[in-house]
């Protein structure tokens, strides 16, 4: 038999000597024979093991495991089925590097730095547990299998060539779960659906259909200006109302047969677990990590008819509490409403004399509007409950200019015309519609306190105009 000095073996392996020596030392590769001096001598099988040895080595295999797997008949299929495994991690941990990286390099420093940070905080196996943790502890021991399954289910992984679009998703998935607000959300979704049960493809289509129907009324009175929280928003909700009562979604139709209180409440139950922010955000990153489209949210919608519903528990009952409001003789404005409104323009005109005509181009709060919009609405609201009050209102629109060349002036002129209008013998109990004529000269105190204070925050000033009016009209203006 042949056997080799260690550094003969060194030659043939393709290893260094050290290597070898502590190789033998942990049992990857023994020695035949050693000479009378103490040398190392192999043999063929011996540099054949070392040869696979340093092939596993260089997969990136563990000593122990390349010993395991060259001692065992069949421990070496095992031990590489296993490292197939554990590349397969490691690949997808290179890939999920390698697209951030990517979209790292198509970003500013800044972003690009933002971006690495994300991305550092959590590992994709970190970020992979820290998502099924989530679903099954957000769960619980509900009896919800459809659900459950479906959110197990739904791909959360980052594809292996992924757009800047799905690595953003991704990571935004990651921070929405880890977020507080998700859990409590699908959890009440969760409890409906174990309430109700399970529904079948009959009943998912009539839904969605329903849905389709009610969110398209919804953005009508959107975009009509209808406040959620108006009268006139109880006749949308009427509507949906009217259209949900014979459909499936409408889980006890025996009891719940028409238009009232229990189909409201039952109604704004169901939008309120259905048209969760967070809940929708999360399957929108699902879907855009899986490559398919995105849904259209209904968030806003959503918003929209629960805060409609809340408004109007009942139908009628937003007109009821108004005209309740309306025929209530008590006046709570501290020296009586037209003393009120002489006090909130004369605090408001102090802003309005403070304002140069330079500041007339700033931002304000109000969207879409400067400082000098906000003087013209300033002078207009003045302009048309004067009006109104004399039975004159004026002919001209709300965008027509009524600021002309000296805006002071036209404050001025405009706040000491409303007030000779609401001096009018009787004008407070006059009846204008369904309102007294006190509610006339609130409206416009309201406004001018409102628009006063946004026109003082533009302009730097103490925005605490009138204290004690301004508590006076919070609850005037949750009413009105």
């Amino acid at each position: 038999m042949s056997t080799w000095s260690i550094g003969a073996v060194a030659r043939q392996a393709g290893l260094p000597v050290k290597v070898i020596r502590h190789w033998s030392d942990v049992g990857v590769v023994v020695p035949v024979e050693r000479t009378a001096g103490g040398y190392r001598r192999y043999d063929t099988a011996g540099v054949a093991r070392l040869r696979l040895a340093r092939t596993l080595r260089d997969l990136g295999m563990g000593l122990a495991e390349i010993r395991t797997a060259l001692d065992r008949e069949d421990g070496l299929s095992e031990v590489a089925a296993a490292h197939v495994e554990a590349l397969e991690v490691q690949v997808r941990r290179l890939r999920t590097h390698q697209a951030v990286l990517r979209t790292v390099t198509r970003r500013t420093t800044h972003e690009g730095l933002a971006l690495m940070t994300r991305t550092a905080q959590l590992s994709p196996d970190e970020r992979r547990k820290l998502v099924h943790d989530f679903l099954t502890e957000t769960l619980g021991d509900l009896e919800v299998p459809h659900f459950r399954e479906g959110l197990l289910a739904a791909g959360t992984e980052l594809p292996d060539d992924p757009t800047d679009e799905q690595v953003e998703a991704w990571l935004a998935l990651g921070e929405l779960v880890a977020d507080g607000e998700l859990g409590p959300a699908m959890r009440r979704i969760a409890e409906y659906a174990a309430r109700h049960g399970a529904q079948d493809d009959t009943a998912v289509a009539e839904m969605r259909d329903l849905t389709g129907r009610w969110v398209g009324r919804v953005r009508d009175a959107i975009q009509a200006g209808t406040a959620a929280d108006s009268p006139a928003a109880d006749r949308v909700v009427a509507e949906i109302v009217g259209d949900w009562l014979p459909s499936r979604a409408n889980v006890d139709p025996a009891v719940i047969s028409e238009d009232g209180a229990e189909a409201r409440t039952l109604l704004h139950e169901q939008l309120s677990a259905a048209s969760e922010p967070a809940v929708e955000r999360f399957w929108q990153l699902l879907c855009v990590l899986n490559g398919s489209p995105a849904p259209s949210g209904i968030a806003t919608e959503g918003q929209w008819l629960t805060t409609a519903l809340r408004a109007n528990p009942s139908p009628g009952a937003r007109d009821a509490r108004l005209e309740a409001l309306y025929m209530d003789a008590t006046d709570p404005w501290p020296g009586g409403v037209l003393a009120a409104l002489e006090r909130v323009q004369d605090s408001v005109g102090v802003v309005v004399r403070a304002a140069a005509p330079d500041q007339f181009c700033l931002p304000t709060p109000c969207a879409n509007w400067t400082v000098r919009d906000l003087l013209d609405h300033l002078v207009w609201e003045n302009i048309i409950w004067g009006g109104l009050a004399q039975g004159s209102p004026p002919t001209g629109g709300h965008t027509d200019d009524h600021l002309g060349d000296d805006h002071i002036a036209a404050f001025e002129t405009a706040a000491a015309n409303a007030r000779e209008s609401f001096r009018q013998p009787g004008l407070l109990d006059r009846s204008f519609g369904p309102a007294p004529g006190r509610r006339l000269v609130e409206q416009l105190l309201v406004e001018l306190l409102v628009h006063g204070w946004d026109l003082a925050t533009a302009l730097g000033h103490d925005h605490d105009l009138v204290p004690d009016l301004a508590r006076a009209a919070l609850p005037v203006v949750q009413e009105i």
